[in-house]
């Protein structure tokens, strides 16, 4: 994730991304959490970050994730 050119570090970037999507906030929910941290940002930015950012994080929770097996076992106390 390239953060270059950007007015905040990757971490705050981030941690708006996260709010947005772990929470489902509206932008300016998120707005104004930041805005308790500290940090002022405009809620049409965070949109931008998330259309931006998201797919990265994306591919790297895919990264992360633990591939499924192939094959699967009935429980024996299932009934028909």
């Amino acid at each position: 994730m390239n953060t270059k050119g950007h007015c905040y570090p990757k971490y705050i970037i981030l941690q708006a991304v996260y709010f947005k999507l772990r929470f489902t906030l509206s932008n300016r929910d998120v707005e104004e959490i930041m805005k308790i941290k500290g940090v002022i940002v405009n809620n049409a930015t965070i949109q931008r970050w998330v259309y931006k950012f998201t797919p990265f994080i994306e591919a790297e929770m895919k990264k992360r994730k633990g591939k499924v097996g192939a094959s699967w076992r009935m429980d024996e106390t299932y009934k028909n």
